[in-house]
C-alpha cells in the first residue's frame, strides 16, 4: 500500500485574551546534566507549534511551573524567555494528491535550566495555553474557551538521573480525511528505557484568559471529549495506535479539528518511571489520494455470500481498477475491471481481495483485504433482573452455523465488563443501561449486538385496568403483567392469588392490592373493582327524522355492554350511541348489561318525507336570452339560489336571464316536521354570443363565378337569392350573366340553439374581364379620403401579390389581400411627395393568372 497519508496536522492552541488560537500543539523534554550538593540539574524544552503566516508571536517570556509530583505542591514558577525558532514546512506535494494543503510551522524553543532537590516521587512540569479554537471535532459540541495544558515527568529519587523520551517523528505530513494515513509519534530515549505509547487525555487548561499566568497545580482535567470520540479513540475506532513503535495508523475521520495525545511511557527494570506527553490539534484536510484502499477485512457472516466491492478512495486521478479473488489455494475465482464489483461466493471459507489500480500509469497502487464467508453468525443475548442493586443475570443466545463460539466481551455502560459467556452483573445506579455485547467464533466472525436494560428501583407493573364495575355475585379477572412474582389481597373472595391474573368476586366495592417482587425488588399498585346491584340508564326521547336520514341514538348509562335490536337497521348495535338509518318509525330497543346485571329501554324515532322538490327540465338559451322556470313542490315555502339573473328568487316559477350558464338550486319547506328542506337543480345553459360575419366587400364580373363565405354558425340562410347557387348554405358560389351595379346581400348566421343574428356583404359587378384596378394616385395625408394606396381585384380567385417600389428599385410595401393598402410611409416614416412602381399578379376563376404594372403617384 502506498505510504501516502490523509491528514493535515495543524496544532491549535486558544486564549482569549492573548489570542493564542495561533498555537497549534506543544510538548515539555529534558535531560539529564549533574547531581551537586543534593540537588538534580536538567535542561528543558518547552517546545510550541505555531502556524505559519498567522501574524502572531510566541508569548516572550512564557512560565513554566515545577510541582512536587506526591501532593502536587507548587515548587517554583519560572519565567522563560524565548530561545529560538525555526520555519519547517513541506515542499514536495505527492502528485497523487488532489487538492493536497500547505503544511508549514514556526517553531518555537524555550530553553532554560533547572536545579532540582532530590524528591523521592520527583517532579511535575506544566505549562498552560488559553484557548483551543471553539470548533474541536472531537469535543462535545456545547463547550467553549478549552484551553491546553503541557507537561513531563521527572522521575524521583531512585530513578532522577533520567533523560526523557523525546518525540522525534515529522510533523510534516499530509493525511486527507476519510482516507488511509500513517503518522509516526515514535521517539527516542538516551538512556535505552522501554518505551510504552497510548492514547489519553488531552489535559485543559485552568481559570485565567491571560496564557502566560502560571497553570494551577495537578491533577489536570480532561478536555470534554465527544460526538463519538474520546481520550482512548480521538479519531474514531478506525484509528489505532502501536503501543511498541507509536506509530498511529487507520482511516481519517471526516475533515476536521481533532485534538489528540499520546503519551509514552519510560519503563525501566519493568517499572514505569515517567510518562511524557505530545498534544496536538489535527486539521483534517479535504484532499484526496489515488490510493488503492480497502477495509481490513470483509465479514459475510450473516445472511449473505455476496460482497459489494468498491475502493474508498474516490480521487479522480483513478483511471483503471482491477480486482481479484481468489481462494485459499491461490486459485483466480473472479475478476472486474469495473469501479465496483459484486461476486456471490459459491461456497464458505477464506478469501483473498485484491484491488489494483492505475497499472503500468502514474498514481498506480494496490492493497489486499481478506473476507471471511461463513453465514449463519448472529449475535444475540437475553437477561432477567432489572433491579439496582440486585443482580441481572445475562445469557447469550448467539445463534452459530460454521465453527464455534470462542470469545465474549460485554461492556455494560458503567465502564465494567466481562469476558465470559453468561455474566451476572448488579447495576449500583438506575435509569437506561445500553450493554454492548461483542462476540467471536472459531472462524474469525466478528459481530455485536446492543440493548437498553432499564434498571429500576421498583418492577414495572402494567395493569388492564384500574378501576372496574361489576354486578353482586359476578367474578372478573384482574390482569397484569411484569417479570417476578405476585401476590394480591386481600384474601377473601379470590382465587389464583399467586398469578398475574387472579379472579375475584367481592360481594362489596373492593380495592385488590398486587405486589410483584422481582428478585428481591418490589413494587405494588391497586385495582378498585366497584360492585352494584343495577345498572343505570336513560335514553332519550323520541324524535323526529327526515326520512332516510341517519340518526345518533343517545343514552346515558354505566354499563359495559350493549345490545340494540332492530339490528339490521343499526351501524353497530353493540356500542352505547350507535347510528341508525330508518325510512319508516321505528322503535329501537336496548338492553344495557354489567355481568349479570341488566336494564331495557327504548327510543321510538319517526320519519317525515322531505318536501317535495322538482326545479325543471335543463335547458339550453340563447345570449342575453331569459327562460322560464317551471318548479313543481309540495313545500310551504321555497326559494332559489343563487338569485343572480331570477327576477324573484322567493316564487315558484321566476324568470331566468343568466349572464353564463348557471346551475339554480331550488330549496323547498313544509311544517311536517323534517326541518331540512327538499333540493333540486336545474342547469339553465347559456350559449355564447353569435359572431356572423359574411365576408368583406367585394367585386365580380360577368360570367366569372365569386365564392361568398359566411362563419360563426351551424345554419345558414341568404337573400336575395339573386346570382346564388344556394341560400342555405355558408358558402355558396355566385355567377351573374346580366349587369348589375352592386348586390347587398344579407345572411342569417343560426347557432346549435337556433339562435339568430345576421351579417351583410356588398358585390359590386363588372361589365369586363377580370383585372386588377390601381388609381394613378393618392394623398396620403390623414384627411381620410384617398390616404392609402391600394389594389381592387375584380372577378380574381386570389391577388397574388402587390407590390410597390421607389425609383431606386427599393420595394416598399408588399400584400397578398385585396384592398389592403400602402399608406405612403417607409419604417413608419412618411414620405415625400414622388412617382412610385407598382406590379400585380393574381389568378381569376378560371386559373388563368393576370400580371400588370404601373406607375403612382405619391402628393403631399
Amino acid at each position: 500500500m502506498k505510504n501516502v497519508f490523509c491528514f493535515l496536522i495543524v496544532f491549535v492552541c486558544f486564549s482569549l485574551k492573548a489570542k493564542a488560537d495561533h498555537i497549534t500543539g506543544g510538548e515539555i523534554y529534558y535531560t539529564y546534566v549533574s547531581n551537586t550538593n543534593g540537588a538534580n540539574t536538567y535542561n528543558v524544552t518547552f517546545k510550541l507549534f505555531m502556524r505559519c503566516n498567522s501574524g502572531r508571536q510566541f508569548n516572550n517570556p512564557t512560565v513554566v511551573s515545577v510541582f512536587e509530583k506526591a501532593g502536587s505542591k507548587r515548587f517554583t514558577d519560572i519565567n522563560v524567555n524565548l530561545t529560538r525558532t525555526e520555519t519547517i514546512q513541506l515542499t514536495d506535494s505527492d502528485p497523487c494528491i488532489t487538492n493536497p494543503p500547505k503544511v508549514c510551522y514556526v517553531v518555537g524553543y524555550y530553553n532554560f535550566v533547572v536545579n532540582l532537590p532530590e524528591n523521592e516521587s520527583g517532579y511535575i512540569l506544566s505549562s498552560q495555553v488559553n484557548y483551543r479554537i471553539q470548533t474541536i471535532s472531537n469535543f462535545q459540541s456545547f463547550y467553549s474557551n478549552i484551553g491546553a495544558t503541557y507537561t513531563a515527568e521527572i522521575p524521583g529519587t531512585t530513578d532522577a538521573v533520567n533523560n526523557s523520551a523525546q518525540f522525534t517523528g515529522s510533523d510534516l505530513v499530509v493525511v486527507c480525511a476519510n482516507n488511509r494515513f500513517s503518522y509516526s509519534f515514535g521517539a527516542t530515549d538516551p538512556d535505552g528505557d522501554k518505551l510504552r505509547y497510548s492514547f489519553c487525555e488531552a489535559y485543559r487548561s485552568g481559570l485565567g484568559g491571560n496564557n502566560v499566568i502560571p497553570p494551577p497545580p495537578p491533577p489536570y482535567q480532561a478536555v470534554p471529549y465527544g460526538n463519538g470520540y474520546s481520550e482512548s479513540s480521538p479519531l474514531g475506532s478506525d484509528v489505532q495506535i502501536n503501543a511498541e513503535t507509536g506509530l498511529i495508523t487507520g482511516i481519517a475521520p471526516k475533515t476536521g479539528v481533532y485534538v489528540v495525545t499520546v503519551c509514552v511511557e519510560e519503563m525501566r527494570n519493568g517499572i514505569v518511571i515517567a510518562k511524557q506527553r505530545k498534544d496536538l490539534q489535527l486539521n483534517i484536510a479535504p484532499c484526496n489520494i489515488a490510493a488503492a484502499l480497502l477495509p481490513t477485512e470483509y465479514m459475510l457472516c450473516k445472511d449473505t455470500k455476496t460482497i459489494a466491492l468498491s475502493n474508498l478512495s474516490n480521487s479522480p486521478l483513478i483511471q483503471t481498477y482491477y480486482w481479484e479473488i481468489t481462494d485459499r489455494a491461490g486459485t483466480v475465482i473472479f475478476t472486474s475491471t469495473t469501479p465496483n464489483a459484486s461476486h456471490t461466493f459459491a461456497d464458505t471459507g477464506l478469501y483473498k481481495i485484491k484491488l489494483s489500480i492505475n497499472r503500468g500509469q502514474a498514481c498506480k497502487d494496490s492493497t489486499t483485504s481478506i473476507a471471511k464467508v461463513y453465514p449463519g453468525f448472529f449475535p444475540g443475548f437475553n437477561f432477567s433482573g432489572i433491579c439496582f442493586n440486585k443482580p441481572t443475570t445475562f445469557k447469550d443466545v448467539t445463534t452459530n452455523v460454521y465453527g464455534t463460539i470462542n470469545s465474549w466481551n460485554w461492556a455494560f455502560s458503567t465502564g465494567d465488563t466481562s469476558n465470559i459467556a453468561n455474566p451476572v452483573y448488579t447495576f449500583l445506579t438506575k435509569g437506561a443501561k445500553d450493554v454492548q455485547l461483542v462476540v467471536t467464533n472459531s472462524v474469525g466472525c466478528r459481530d455485536e449486538v446492543t440493548k437498553t436494560v432499564s434498571i429500576v428501583t421498583e418492577p414495572p407493573i402494567n395493569l388492564a385496568f384500574k378501576d372496574t364495575l361489576i354486578c353482586k355475585g359476578d367474578q372478573v379477572i384482574l390482569k397484569a403483567s411484569g417479570v417476578g412474582n405476585y401476590t394480591w389481597g386481600p384474601a377473601s373472595n379470590i382465587s389464583n392469588a399467586n398469578t398475574s391474573t387472579p379472579t375475584v368476586s367481592p360481594v362489596t366495592t373492593t380495592s385488590y392490592i398486587v405486589h410483584l417482587d422481582s428478585d428481591g425488588c418490589l413494587n405494588h399498585d391497586s385495582v378498585l373493582v366497584r360492585v352494584t346491584d343495577r345498572v343505570t340508564l336513560r335514553v332519550m326521547n323520541d324524535t323526529t327524522i327526515c326520512r332516510g336520514d341517519t340518526i345518533q341514538l343517545r343514552i346515558q348509562s354505566d354499563a359495559f355492554t350493549y345490545s340494540w335490536t332492530p339490528a339490521a337497521q343499526l351501524i353497530n348495535p353493540a356500542v352505547a350511541s350507535p347510528f341508525a338509518i330508518t325510512n319508516n318509525r321505528t322503535t329501537y330497543n336496548v338492553k344495557a348489561s354489567i355481568g349479570g346485571c341488566s336494564v331495557t329501554g327504548n327510543v321510538t324515532v319517526s320519519t317525515v318525507p322531505y318536501p317535495t322538490a322538482y326545479a325543471g327540465k335543463d335547458t339550453l338559451i340563447c345570449n342575453n336570452a331569459s327562460v322560464q322556470l317551471s318548479a313543481i313542490t309540495d313545500g310551504t315555502s321555497f326559494s332559489w339560489a343563487p338569485s343572480i339573473g331570477l327576477n324573484h328568487a322567493d316564487i315558484i316559477n321566476p324568470l331566468a336571464t343568466p349572464a353564463k350558464t348557471t346551475a339554480y338550486i331550488l330549496n323547498t319547506f313544509d311544517n311536517r316536521g323534517c326541518p331540512k328542506p327538499g333540493r333540486d337543480t336545474v342547469v339553465v345553459s347559456v350559449l355564447p354570443p353569435i359572431h356572423p360575419f359574411a365576408g368583406n366587400d367585394t367585386a365580380a364580373v360577368l360570367e366569372q363565378p365569386l365564392q361568398l363565405t359566411a362563419t360563426g354558425g351551424v345554419n345558414y340562410l341568404w337573400s336575395p337569392n339573386i346570382g346564388l347557387s344556394a341560400t342555405n348554405i355558408a358558402n355558396p358560389v355566385a355567377l351573374y350573366n346580366e349587369t348589375f351595379n352592386q348586390i347587398k346581400y344579407k345572411v342569417l348566421v343560426f347557432n346549435e340553439g337556433n339562435c339568430i343574428d345576421s351579417a351583410s356583404v356588398t358585390v359590386k359587378i363588372y361589365n369586363t374581364g377580370p383585372a386588377v384596378f390601381v388609381p394613378n394616385a393618392f394623398t396620403p395625408n390623414g384627411d381620410g379620403k384617398n390616404d392609402v394606396l391600394r389594389p381592387i381585384a375584380v372577378g380574381m380567385k386570389q391577388l397574388d401579390f402587390f407590390r410597390v417600389y421607389n425609383r431606386w428599385g427599393q420595394e416598399v410595401f408588399t400584400t397578398q389581400v385585396n384592398g389592403k393598402g400602402w399608406d405612403g410611409s417607409i419604417n413608419s416614416v412618411p414620405q415625400t411627395t414622388g412617382t412610385y412602381v407598382w406590379w400585380v399578379k393574381a389568378t381569376d376563376y378560371k386559373g388563368a393568372a393576370y400580371f400588370k404594372k404601373g406607375t403612382v403617384t405619391l402628393i403631399k
